[in-house]
């Protein structure tokens, strides 16, 4: 006899039914989703020692669940050492260390940041909860003691920063962000980070300076910062970033503090002498005739160049006068057109600014006006010597120009550049 369609649809729906019961209640059982909890230790010692500093958290939770840990004192004073936390079902373990998320004491001073903070001596109640929003929460309870726990923080005092504005632009003013800070706590080598953080939240590292203080121990840290320059990279976009140090002791500790350093007129200073050609006025003169030239620099790059003295146009009235007899001395920083040749006792003698103060930017640093040639700017720059001296083993000679980065570089494209053999005749 055959059974009919609809009591075979009726069966096997019902057989998928309790199977998909079954199998609901096999991954959502029924009762609290925390169903064990336990302590390795129930005192520990937080100090760093490597002894008894430790107790593993094992708890078991059979379904997917969100987990709080946290330590009642006796006032009742709830610290969370897990708050909110997704977990999957199964078997977990934790390493507790006696840190909790931060806190305030009526006795703190440290003016910074608590991120992390050990628990004090004491006796405390531990729960463990487990919330899936199905059935009444899952918490498990017990007992825990800290004692002989190091609770000094590893403040972070004096954060100093300066210049207020940095401008890294190898112009030999304010290239360098100084940043000092005091450590009050030794701490391990990797313990402690400075960084400087843009408006994105984007995090750049900055090296500790070097010195006779350890990494990591306690006194005053000092970091040098030039923003890449040193290394031909560019520095960050002008604006102003957030300064941030951190520190972080061997219990898990952590402090930090912030300052601000504004960044302007940054940029890898880039310029040549245009298509390498120098115009000389003359390959053979008279002595005591004046050799001209001509060049033009460009800034190609994306700062500001600073340039000094004597002005473009000078004339220098002997072979025996150079730009220090003027007091016009080298300056870090600053960009000079040289002329140079092969009887000179020194490199580039004769040096020029790159235009007069008619002719460039001045821009205010430290309270001083200087002088620039701004980004995408091109100089021509003109100027003379009297050639009052013959020297006959070297008669002609070869002239030569340059563009000078003082104290910096003499950069390959523009050293030695529109070398001209220059020949000298007697007065008749």
């Amino acid at each position: 006899m055959r059974i009919p369609l609809l009591l075979t649809s009726l069966i096997a729906i019902l057989t998928v039914s309790l199977l998909l019961g079954g199998a609901w209640l096999a991954l959502h059982p029924r009762g609290p989703a925390l169903v064990a909890a336990t302590f390795s230790h129930t005192a520990i010692t937080p100090n760093a020692d490597g002894n008894q500093d430790v107790t593993r958290i094992s708890y078991q939770l059979q379904r997917p669940a969100t987990l709080s840990i946290y330590f009642l004192d006796q006032a009742g004073q709830r610290f969370y050492f897990r708050r909110d936390k997704p977990r999957e079902a199964g078997e977990h373990q934790i390493d507790f260390s006696g840190i909790v998320d931060p806190y305030h004491l009526p006795s703190d001073r440290f003016p910074g940041e608590i991120q992390a903070r050990v628990l004090p001596d004491g006796d405390y109640t531990w729960v463990i909860e487990a919330q899936d929003g199905q059935d009444p929460s899952g918490r498990l309870t017990g007992t825990l003691t800290l004692t002989n726990t190091d609770t000094s923080l590893p403040e972070l005092l004096n954060l100093t920063v300066s210049p207020d504005v940095f401008t890294p632009n190898q112009d030999g003013l304010d290239d360098r962000a100084n940043i000092n800070i005091y450590l009050t706590k030794e701490i391990d080598p990797d313990g402690l980070h400075a960084f400087l953080i843009d408006a994105q939240g984007v995090r750049l590292p900055i090296a500790e300076k070097a010195s006779d203080l350890k990494p990591g121990q306690r006194g005053l840290h000092a970091y040098d910062y030039d923003g890449g320059i040193d290394l031909g990279v560019n520095p960050p976009a002008d604006g102003t970033y957030t300064v941030r140090v951190e520190a972080a002791d061997r219990l898990g500790q952590k402090t930090a503090v912030t300052g601000t350093l504004a960044i302007a007129n940054g940029g890898l200073p880039r310029a040549e002498v245009l298509n390498g050609e120098v115009n000389f006025s003359a390959t053979t003169l008279v002595l005591g005739q004046t050799l001209y030239f001509t060049l033009t620099v460009e800034n190609y790059g994306m700062a500001p160049i600073r340039t000094s003295g004597p002005d473009a146009g000078w004339i220098y009235d002997s072979m025996n006068s150079n730009a220090n007899t003027l007091g016009q001395y080298e300056e870090s920083g600053a960009w000079r057109v040289g002329i140079d040749c092969d009887t000179c006792i020194r490199d580039y003698p004769w040096r020029w600014a790159l235009g007069t103060p008619q002719t460039l930017t001045p821009l205010t640093e430290n309270g001083q006006i200087h002088y620039y040639l701004m980004p995408g700017q091109r100089a021509t720059v003109t100027g003379g010597i009297v050639l009052d001296n013959i020297i006959e083993s070297r008669n002609p000679q070869y002239f030569w120009a340059g563009l000078i980065h003082e104290d910096v570089e003499i950069s390959a494209v523009n050293n030695g550049v529109g070398r001209e053999f220059i020949t000298l005749v007697p007065m008749q």
